[in-house]
């Protein structure tokens, strides 16, 4: 699963592949040009084993400053979310496909900017060793850019999710990112979706 090349993220895996080596490699990671302006490599948290890891797009202007995955606005959607599906955060592990804020500045605002196919393709390493050292059972795939590194570019979520699929030796869900929640103009609806699509993931796992 991991990519031996030189190319993107590669070039910076470390010989031990272990989530604490793995975190301080990434912390240097050149291999695309997102490391410049971003505040800090953002990487996966949780237990090795955690029976569910968890994949969204990229760091957010809060876990940018904080260093951490999902403790935005869209990390408590999603905390919602894992309660209420009866998933146990201490059996999660959170990572996103893309390591470096991807933003715009308008102003002295840091507007995201989706990541590109490109970027997503360079921090995949990253991505896939986790996916190696973690061994789920189960992978929520949150939105499309987790479902372009993961399950490729034809995948669709709006058409197929909440239907386990197989990745690797693991299963895949896929559903919305829970910063569309946000974004929707019934949020109620969107997030009935987005529990629904979690409750799955339990059953399955």
């Amino acid at each position: 699963m991991v990519m031996d090349d030189n190319t993107g993220a590669a070039r910076f895996l470390p010989d031990r592949l272990d989530l604490a080596a793995l975190r301080r490699a990434a912390a240097g990671c050149q291999g695309c040009d997102l490391f410049r302006n971003a505040t800090q490599t953002v990487f996966g948290e949780g237990p090795a084993g955690a029976r569910f890891m968890l994949v969204g797009e990229e760091p957010g202007d809060q876990e940018d400053r904080q260093g951490a995955p999902f403790v935005g606005p869209a990390g408590r959607v999603l905390d919602r979310g894992l309660e209420e599906a009866g998933i146990e955060r201490d059996d999660v592990y959170v990572t996103n496909a893309v390591k470096h804020f991807s933003f715009t500045l308008r102003g002295k605002r840091r507007i995201h900017q989706k990541p590109t196919a490109a970027e997503i393709d360079a921090c995949h390493p990253w991505l896939a060793s986790e996916l190696a050292v973690v061994h789920p059972k189960l992978v929520v795939v949150l939105g499309a850019t987790a479902a372009r590194a993961l399950l490729g570019k034809d995948f669709r979520v709006t058409r197929q999710r909440g239907e386990p699929v197989p990745l690797g030796e693991a299963l895949a869900v896929a559903t919305i990112h829970p910063s569309a929640v946000l974004r929707a103009t019934d949020r109620d609806e969107a997030y009935a979706g987005f529990l629904a699509d979690l409750k799955v993931a339990a059953r399955t796992a």
